[in-house]
């Protein structure tokens, strides 16, 4: 019995990786071509931009907050950098996008930190408000990017035949998980969405901290919207709908938790990863897309349901 909870206890831990490695294992029985270098090698690129996404929510998610405004701020984003481009060099058209991300995302931080509301509350307004402005100025309607350069930076391939996107994931993977493992701001992080509290009282400017988190997140959030319309060469007020809950959920799928102080940023790509595997998986099978988006429910109120155990029966044995 003892190697079984051990098992157990394994499988909790590392529950996108068990599912990553079990979906790996059906598909050799299937005759697709789900193995083939193109395939996996496609759906890294397409999973790209959500996994940058994720590694700016890890970092709210781990100061104990969440965000759902990031769907709508990578729309807008994109939006802003075609609009401004006819203006302005493309380098400062992406700037002043990114700049408009980390704007939002100081709001947030602003009513999460000093008028303690909600974060999903107010993220889930901010993303309404982003996405009325991206609508107000569009006219609902999508726009053509007309430059060149721009549509070769998610679209190029540089490297060994390897897309720019996959590039520049690996490299934004590799600075977060330094900024979380090394530095002093990342091990605030995991203080403050420890016990928040006890982290003020220890020293550290916990507000600070988690505003950072949230300005941070909505500036990575326009990064990829900058990203998603240069690969999509337009920009639209319809693009990240449902961006929103699948980044949030997919990180708690790879282990960071709701509760703050807990995870990472592997964790949050491996969820993610685990997410665009499954899509993936349904696709190739001939799956329709009504019965996926079912099937991602289901998986959806799993996650928070396990998440929300998980931490119940954390808060028991303390």
């Amino acid at each position: 019995m003892s190697v079984v909870r051990k098992v157990v206890k394994e499988i909790e831990k590392r529950k996108a990786l068990t599912a990553i490695l079990l979906m790996l294992f059906m598909m050799v029985f299937f005759d697709t071509r789900f193995y083939t270098a193109y395939n996996l090698l496609d759906m890294l690129n397409s999973a790209a931009i959500l996994e940058m996404l994720a590694f700016g929510v890890t970092l709210v998610i781990i100061c104990g907050g969440c965000d759902f405004s990031i769907g709508a701020m990578m729309s807008l984003s994109g939006i802003i950098t075609i609009k401004l481009m006819d203006h302005m060099p493309l380098g400062l058209a992406i700037c002043a996008a990114i700049a408009c991300g980390a704007l939002a995302g100081f709001v947030n931080g602003f009513f999460v930190v000093k008028q303690k509301t909600e974060p999903f509350i107010i993220t889930l307004g901010m993303g309404m408000l982003l996405k009325g402005i991206a609508q107000q100025i569009t006219d609902a309607h999508p726009v053509k990017a007309k430059n060149l350069s721009f549509m070769k930076i998610a679209n190029g391939k540089v490297l060994f035949g390897i897309p720019n996107l996959i590039i520049i994931m690996v490299v934004m993977l590799l600075v977060f998980y330094y900024i979380l493992r090394y530095t002093s701001f990342g091990r605030n992080c995991y203080a403050v969405g420890g016990d928040y509290n006890v982290a003020t009282q220890s020293g550290i400017r916990a507000e600070r901290i988690k505003w950072s988190a949230f300005v941070i997140c909505g500036a990575m959030a326009a990064f990829c919207g900058v990203l998603l319309s240069s690969r999509l060469n337009t920009g639209s007020s319809i693009y990240g709908d449902t961006t929103a809950l699948s980044v949030n959920c997919g990180c708690v799928v790879g282990g960071t938790s709701f509760a703050g102080g807990v995870g990472g940023v592997p964790q949050s790509f491996i969820g993610l990863l685990a997410i665009q595997l499954l899509e993936n998986c349904m696709n190739m099978l001939g799956i329709s897309a009504y019965v996926q988006q079912v099937c991602e429910g289901i998986i959806i109120l799993l996650i928070l349901w396990f998440d929300n155990y998980a931490q119940k029966r954390k808060e028991e044995t303390v």
